[in-house]
């Protein structure tokens, strides 16, 4: 795959993920606007951003044939392991942009600048650490 290739479909991947943790804040966000709610929201739509970036990451970026539950959970752990230093960025922008703004335009801004930092952050990571074998 060339590079530019990678780097469209790493992107194209980042947006689905980015989109689905977005869309399950907002469903969580409609219990109400607490600090709780909002911290609910936070690790309702990272868990589900992570097994989305998962899955296609896996598959279509690193081309890991990795099987059976054992050592694809062992895999996942790492993986979300590798995940704990991009997702504080990630928090830590939306979070910021919240409480400076207070509203769900620059939350969900401060979102994507904290995702978008994380992401590429985590390619690296996962490339060196997660995916030796069948890195692209």
């Amino acid at each position: 795959m060339t590079r530019s290739s990678l780097v469209l479909r790493y992107t194209a991947f980042a947006i689905v993920a980015v989109i689905v943790n977005l869309a399950v804040q907002r469903v969580v966000l409609l219990g109400g606007d607490s600090a709780i709610w909002f911290t609910l929201a936070l690790g309702a739509g990272t868990l589900a951003g992570l097994v989305v970036k998962y899955v296609l990451d896996k598959r279509w970026i690193f081309f890991d044939r990795t099987a059976g539950a054992g050592a694809t959970g062992k895999q996942f752990g790492l993986y979300s392991l590798m995940g704990v230093a991009t997702t504080v960025i990630f928090w830590a922008t939306e979070t910021g942009f919240w409480l400076v703004w207070g509203t769900d335009l620059a939350r969900e801004v401060g979102a994507v600048i904290g995702l978008t930092i994380g992401y590429v952050t985590k390619y690296q990571l996962d490339r060196r650490f997660v995916f030796r074998e069948g890195t692209a």
